[in-house]
């Protein structure tokens, strides 16, 4: 029997991350959400006004038998860019922030691991501000939002900024793919 856990983080627009998990192998579902706030079952509008503390966020359900969360790490490193404090590009605000939400200490481990090995390796120019903050809880964001970059490609957001990302990723994960 497939063992299923559960991993949480946000880079940035919620759409790119959620197009690209869910395309890989071992992921059973990525779903686009907000987590790390305080306000209880956030609506879309509140969350892009930054004042409810929440992050767009990716759920990420997997089997751990195929995918380990160090591997989904190393690849939602790849999807943005932990440099930039409430910034992804254009999308400027706390709910664009990087964060993981570790939901045990081995995946606080794991991403303070990672993230030490990415200092190290000298990738970006910056120091990674990604934050490290313990899981509450996970709110689903609305029906529109799911896949919604798979189902509006030519859409100019998607097109421009979010097409190329998982173009990239596709060729560096190839072997990952569904």
């Amino acid at each position: 029997m497939a063992k299923t856990k559960i991993a949480t983080f946000g880079g940035g627009c919620f759409w790119c991350i959620e197009a690209a998990l869910n395309q890989v192998r071992g992921v059973i579902k990525a779903t686009s959400g907000f987590s790390g706030g305080h306000r209880a079952n956030p609506t879309y509008e509140q969350v892009i006004t930054g004042v409810s503390g929440h992050a767009e966020v990716v759920q990420v359900e997997y089997n751990s038998d195929l995918l380990s969360f160090e591997q989904l790490l190393n690849m939602f490193f790849q999807l943005h860019d932990p440099t930039t404090l409430n910034r992804q590009g254009n999308d400027k605000g706390p709910q664009y922030r990087s964060i993981i939400l570790y939901h045990d200490a081995e995946q606080l481990k794991t991403a303070e691991q990672i993230i030490q090995e990415l200092t190290e390796q000298k990738i970006w120019d910056d120091a990674i501000v990604t934050e490290l903050k313990k899981y509450e809880a996970f709110y689903a964001a609305e029906d529109y939002h799911q896949g919604y970059a798979l189902k509006n490609p030519n859409q100019p957001y998607c097109a421009i900024l979010i097409g190329p990302k998982l173009a990239r990723f596709k060729t560096q994960y190839a072997d990952w793919l569904k």
